[in-house]
């Protein structure tokens, strides 16, 4: 022990470099993203509804947990949006930055040094996943969609354990630090009450003596004391911060490249989901919309349903509908065949009006208007206003799980192609229905008003229906046929449009064929016929060319466009 200061002044100056320390102890956060009021409520909302991220925050927490945990208070709350009833775990802080990290449109990590000591392996951890090219891609899904952000975490937990668990040695020496970091700033401010206590005897004695020397050793020894007992306790912090600092570098390269497999890990199952959605048509105003259950019970549906794998189809299916849809001239009387010459201006093509635009050119668009000689588009067909519900018929015999190029199943071509022509009839403001037929005895119906706001539910559950058994034409025609007169009783809405998705031919009666005929005489509805991986069911003698108005066949269904025309002319 050194000699002990005999005056205030000199008590005052050796304990300067602690009073300053106990005075202005800079703040350290425990949150490695920048969040804001709004960041934090959409964390604490989203850990509220993910029962999956409280598992993992909870598994994490009993298995990482440190002795060294402890209760921060309101900085706990603020950080991470939700109380902080339980002793605070490092975990949760990871969880919480991995969330920010993907949900932000633009994500700002704070500086290492800002940091508490015991949250240094989490700063390695974010920095290095936000620093990685495969996030970028990961947060073009998650920005701004806390439950896409929520999966993405989900979707790292593997990674995120195997970080943790490589991360032990450095988050206990990070912890140690932190706790002799703590234990300095004490031992400053116990040298400032020192020599609070120094000053205080020295007034009640009546101060120093001529020369300046406390009158009262023992408070000047207690102050000697604890400057001393200070800096063993800063040479000890200082140790401690340097073996976390080189115990975080040796497992920092570990860090990135896992972090990096993390994010592709993340980014892929976000891109999965999204394309998912995509495909069923569920748009992403809906998924806004969409309570954090219900969209989670939805993408698990739609990930093992009996038509997950055939979602790419169903999402190429879709996308040729609405090209087909955008051929057709808004106002025109039907399909659009090609150019002629004549003088609708409201037909008029692009190319014409552009003269317009040249004053050189002027005269000579005036010169073909009076001629009739205008390029105009040239469509042919039946106005579509007016008519009535779509009807898919589709077959679900045991043969239409025979599986055609690219391995694709019958079944699943036909229920891409009633989906889509789903869409067709929304997009028309029509009715639809999906008839689901095998045997005669085994018929199901699902019925889409127009004026029915969109079920992805159900379009689920119509698409996964599958009857097994034989094939039968007379119940979902007749069942059909049914539903288009009901339609014309109530509402006077006639020419509806029946497709029939089939890869089997079967017999009808003569009674029934004359029936039929009236019937379509009657309310004038069009029947096509689709003959899937069957070409002898669209013979010129088959039973279902007798029934149809146009017919195809279709071998390859890997080709979506062979069903093109459909979505022009009906």
């Amino acid at each position: 022990m050194g000699e002990t200061p005999s005056t205030l002044d000199e008590l005052a100056r050796r304990a300067g470099k602690w009073l300053s320390l106990s005075a202005a102890a800079p703040e350290r956060h425990t949150a490695a993203v920048v969040a804001d009021r709004f960041d934090r409520i959409t964390w604490r909302d989203t850990y509220e509804q993910s029962a999956a991220l409280r598992e993992l925050a909870e598994e994490l927490n009993g298995r990482y947990a440190h002795a060294y945990a402890h209760t921060y208070g309101r900085s706990h709350e603020e950080a991470h949006g939700r109380p902080s009833a339980r002793p605070y775990d490092h975990t949760t802080d990871l969880l919480t930055d991995a969330f920010l990290a993907a949900y932000k449109v633009n994500p700002r990590l704070r500086e290492r040094a800002e940091m508490d000591p015991s949250r240094l392996v989490n700063h390695q951890v974010v920095t290095s996943l936000v620093e990685s090219p495969e996030f970028a891609e990961l947060r073009r899904e998650t920005a701004g969609d806390p439950y896409a952000a929520a999966m993405a975490v989900l979707a790292q937990a593997a990674a995120l354990r195997r970080m943790l668990e490589r991360s032990r040695n450095a988050q206990d020496k990070a912890e140690q630090a932190r706790k002799t970091r703590q234990d300095a700033e004490r031992a400053a401010t116990a040298v400032a009450e020192a020599l609070q206590q120094a000053a205080d005897e020295g007034d009640e004695t009546g101060g120093a003596d001529e020369d300046g020397a406390v009158q009262t050793p023992d408070a000047a020894d207690a102050v000697q004391q604890a400057i001393e007992a200070a800096e063993a306790v800063e040479d000890a912090a200082r140790e401690a911060a340097q073996s976390a600092a080189q115990a975080l570098t040796a497992v920092a390269p570990g860090i990135r490249v896992a972090a990096r497999a993390a994010a592709a890990t993340a980014a892929e199952g976000a891109r999965s989901e999204a394309a998912l959605m995509r495909a069923w048509g569920v748009g992403p105003g809906e998924l806004e919309r969409m309570p954090f259950d219900r969209r989670a019970r939805l993408a698990e549906r739609l990930r093992t349903g009996r038509l997950a794998e055939w979602a790419e189809l169903i999402g190429r299916f879709r996308q040729m509908a609405d090209g087909e849809r955008a051929r057709k001239v808004e106002g025109a009387t039907g399909e659009l065949v090609g150019v002629t010459l004549g003088n609708d201006l409201s037909r008029v093509i692009p190319s014409e009006l552009a003269n317009l635009g040249l004053p050189a050119l002027r005269a000579v668009f005036a010169a073909r208007y009076a001629a009739g000689e205008l390029m105009l588009y040239d469509s042919q067909g039946e106005q579509r206003t007016g008519r009535g519900a779509i009807i898919a018929c589709v077959d679900t015999s045991h043969s239409m799980y025979e599986a055609g190029p690219g391995g694709i199943t019958r079944e699943a071509w036909a229920k891409a192609c009633a989906l889509a022509l789903l869409d067709q009839a929304r997009h028309a403001g029509r009715d639809f229905v999906g008839i689901l037929f095998s045997a005669a005895d085994r018929l199901k119906v699902f019925r889409f008003p127009a004026d029915r706001p969109a079920d992805v539910a159900q379009d689920l559950d119509f698409a996964e229906t599958f009857l097994g058994g034989g094939t039968s034409y007379q119940r979902p025609l007749s069942a059909a046929g049914a539903l288009l007169e009901e339609e014309f009783n109530d509402a006077a809405r006639m020419r509806g449009d029946i497709v029939m998705l089939t890869d089997d031919d079967c017999g009808v009666t003569e009674e029934w064929m004359r029936g039929w005929n009236e019937a379509k005489h009657r309310l004038g509805f069009r029947v096509f016929g689709v003959a899937i991986g069957a070409p002898r069911v669209a013979e010129a003698d088959s039973v279902l060319d007798a029934l149809c108005d146009n017919l195809r066949a279709v071998e390859d269904l890997t080709d979506v466009h062979a069903a093109a025309d459909l979505f022009r002319v009906i």
